[in-house]
């Protein structure tokens, strides 16, 4: 998805709803049962992997303490 294609879809929306990431996975590999993890988006993060060309934006969700280690690594990667 790109960034014009996300603002057009939140533009749709209710201004004071909340926006999360859900996060759907299988429980097993073979087994057609998933699950579906929700998440508060904390942060959004541009990125870029190297060799890749174009930046990549990350929207950032999870448990309050492993956002917060993420964001402080990331960091410190940079500096």
């Amino acid at each position: 998805m790109r960034v014009r294609e996300l603002i057009d879809i939140l533009r749709d929306q209710p201004p004071d709803a909340e926006v999360e990431l859900a996060v759907v996975a299988p429980v097993e590999d073979d087994n057609e049962d998933i699950t579906v993890d929700r998440y508060s988006v904390e942060g959004v993060l541009p990125w870029e992997d190297e060799g890749d060309e174009g930046v990549v934006i990350w929207l950032v969700g999870g448990e309050d303490d492993d956002v917060d280690s993420f964001l402080d690594a990331i960091e410190e990667h940079e500096d």
